[in-house]
């Protein structure tokens, strides 16, 4: 039996997956790995233990499955692996979800020009994104910066140690602050404004492309940023359906045929995992992480069904009860880190459960900032959602956000995320398919479709015009 891999290097475990032509699940496996946190902010990974959960979930999947006729490699954007000539990391990753390079994005929106940014990259600076990273090091570490001999992505160092080749695909390379998105190649503008080496830089490659072997001859795809692998995995591979991935953060993902950049950058503009497509997306950072605040501030020991069950108890609006998820600053539609979270509208009435339905409204009107957002740049309106990740579980949930975004979702019958995206591109590396439609046609299959509730459209129509008065009100209060 043709197996094909999808590997996920994900912040808590590196994840993965054997699919069979069909998309039939063969095999999983899982291994984690600890997550430093050295400084109030900073997050970093040692990129080793990366590599020895790779080594852990590829031999656990090839006892299960079989040896695979291809790899695909997909994982999380933005971190930096410095390494030295000998391929060795310089010091651990810094990685996407680390804040400590305001000054470093203040300083490159300064030098490039924030409009030309945009222009250039899709996106504004932000404090996740790989360039104001190299600018840090450079900064703060110069003895380590002198030794820098390539930069590499979480999956692509996985990639460096499996094949032995330098590269990456154009949808992660997105997120580095350093690709021409337009005509996803290496911005030699923003290289020399920025001094940035682009010897230092992997070659680029179209997601389904092979981007080197094993030692057993086995091809590795160039494979994707988590986001973009996810929507394939989805069936978000060309325009038309929205993906609507619902983990810790929330993610809204249009894929589009031209590139289209928003002036203000309130969304990303990125090259999808298709060859010559590119995508929107919409970031909110605290979506089923909000979620999992309110459970461990209230009891910790807590069940998420006994949360959302007390939740089903209060109608659509919560009596004027709104949640603000800024929990972690936010990006879409504020890039702002310091955005605050919040409560209004609290009443003697509410309990916990009204505190829980107060919080699955407020992340879809999150989501529906985004897909406003989406539209504006010329994108018509959806006629469905693909929804996915742990909080996609929830009937309750997945009402609410289909009746805010008054648009019908719909599950699919293997959600995997990733890893499952990334099994798709070994697959078209391997020859399996000719291409990333005709595998996505053959392994994606929808699930049950949740519609919106008519009553409930109205009521969400009102509450998200007091919803998107509350961050500059409480911004204002606060500063």
């Amino acid at each position: 039996m043709t197996a094909l891999f999808g590997i996920d290097v994900g912040t808590t475990a590196t994840k993965g997956l054997a699919i069979d032509p069909e998309g039939n699940v063969l095999a999983r496996s899982e291994a984690e790995y600890p997550l430093s946190t050295p400084r109030p902010g900073w997050a970093e990974q040692d990129p080793d233990d990366w590599w020895r959960a790779t080594e852990t979930v590829l031999r656990e999947l090839t006892n299960s499955a079989g040896d695979p006729a291809g790899i695909g490699l997909s994982g999380q954007m933005h971190g930096l692996v410095a390494l030295d000539a000998n391929d060795k990391p310089l010091r651990t990753a810094i990685l996407w979800n680390d804040q400590r390079t305001q000054a470093e994005c203040d300083e490159i929106e300064s030098t490039v020009g924030l409009q030309r940014l945009i222009e250039l990259t899709g996106n504004r600076a932000l404090t996740g994104f790989t360039a104001p990273k190299i600018l840090w090091l450079r900064k703060n570490e110069p003895e380590i910066y002198a030794r820098i001999a390539k930069i590499a992505l979480p999956k692509d160092y996985v990639r460096l140690r499996l094949t032995g080749e330098h590269a990456t695909d154009v949808s992660d390379a997105s997120g580095t602050l350093l690709l021409d998105v337009a005509h996803r190649t290496w911005s030699d503008e923003v290289l020399e404004a920025l001094q940035i080496d682009r010897a230092w830089l992997p070659k680029t490659l179209e997601s389904p492309e092979t981007a080197g072997e094993t030692l057993s001859r086995v091809p590795v795809a160039a494979g994707a940023g988590d986001q973009a692998a996810g929507a394939l995995g989805v069936g978000v591979d060309r325009p038309g359906p929205l993906s609507i991935a619902l983990g810790t953060s929330g993610v809204v993902f249009a894929a589009l045929d031209a590139y289209a950049a928003d002036p203000e950058a309130r969304v990303h503009a990125f090259c999808h995992a298709v060859p010559q497509a590119w995508h929107a997306m919409g970031v909110m950072l605290s979506a089923a992480g909000s979620l999992a605040w309110l459970r461990n501030a209230t009891d910790p020991e807590a069940r998420y069904d006994t949360l959302i069950g007390e939740a089903e108890a209060w109608p659509a609006g919560t009596e004027n009860l709104l949640f603000l998820p800024y929990l972690a600053g936010e990006r879409t539609p504020h890039a702002d880190p310091d955005a605050p979270g919040a409560f209004a509208g609290l009443s003697i009435r509410h309990d916990r459960g009204a505190l829980t339905r107060a919080v699955l409204e407020g992340v879809a009107f999150g989501l529906r900032d985004s897909l406003d957002l989406i539209t504006e740049l010329g994108k018509e309106p959806p006629e469905l959602g693909r929804i996915s990740g742990g909080g996609a579980r929830s009937d309750l949930w997945a009402s609410i956000i289909a009746s805010v975004l008054e648009l019908p979702l719909q599950r699919v019958q293997v959600d995997e995320g990733a890893a499952f995206g990334a099994a798709i591109l070994a697959g078209v590396a391997a020859g399996t398919w000719p291409d990333v439609h005709a595998a996505v046609k053959a392994t994606v299959k929808p699930g049950d479709t949740i519609e919106p509730t008519p009553d409930w459209v109205e009521i969400y129509k009102e509450q998200r015009t007091k919803y998107r008065n509350l961050y500059p009100a409480i911004k204002s209060a606060l500063t």
